[in-house]
C-alpha cells in the first residue's frame, strides 16, 4: 500500500492549495502521487441520462467509463467508508497517497492552519506537521504555508518507500 497522508484544516485555510503545490514537487521529483478528497457535500461527477447513470440506476453495483484520456469509477454508497477502504480502491500503483480530509481517520496528518480562518484544529490523532502562516507555541513540527519544497522533503524522507 503506497504511503498515505491526510491534510486537515478550517475552510480556507489553503489544504487545496498546498495540496496542488506538493503535488508538483513530488511529480518533478517522479514520484507517482495520488490524491483523495473527502467532502460531506454531494458529488454529481456523472449526468443523469449518460449511460454510466443508466447502468447505475438499472441496479449496477458500480460503473466506469473510459476514454483515451481518463478513467471515472462511479460506485454508489450505502454508508460512510474508511480511508483505507478509498485507498484500496486507488490501487498500488502510486508512491503516495495525499488526502485532503478524513481528519478522524488513523492516517499521519499534515494540519494546514492560516489565522484568519479559525484556531488551529485540535484533538487530532496522527498529527506529524503543522503548514501553518503563523508561528505557533507547539513542539509540533512546523513548515511555511508556502515551503511545499520543505514539505515535499518531509514526507519524501519520513513516508516515501520507493527511491527515485
Amino acid at each position: 500500500m503506497p504511503a498515505i497522508v491526510s491534510f486537515a484544516g478550517n475552510s480556507g485555510s489553503g489544504k487545496t492549495t498546498l495540496m496542488e503545490k506538493l503535488i508538483r514537487e513530488l511529480k518533478a521529483k517522479g514520484y507517482r502521487v495520488a490524491t483523495i478528497k473527502h467532502t460531506f457535500h454531494s458529488i454529481a461527477l456523472d449526468q443523469p441520462g449518460k449511460d454510466s447513470w443508466r447502468y447505475i440506476e438499472a441496479g449496477s453495483d458500480a460503473a466506469v467509463a473510459v476514454s483515451r484520456e481518463m478513467m471515472l469509477l462511479v460506485k454508489p454508497l450505502r454508508a460512510d467508508v474508511t480511508l483505507e477502504e478509498v485507498a484500496r480502491v486507488v490501487g498500488e500503483d502510486y508512491d503516495i497517497i495525499l488526502v485532503e480530509g478524513f481528519k478522524r481517520d488513523n492516517a499521519p496528518k499534515v494540519l494546514v492552519h492560516r489565522g484568519a480562518a479559525g484556531p488551529l484544529l485540535s484533538d487530532l490523532k496522527e498529527v506529524i506537521a503543522i503548514a501553518t502562516d503563523e508561528p505557533l507555541k507547539t513542539k509540533t513540527r512546523q513548515f511555511s504555508l508556502d515551503d511545499a519544497r520543505g514539505i515535499a522533503a518531509f514526507l519524501e524522507r519520513e513516508f516515501i518507500k520507493s527511491p527515485r
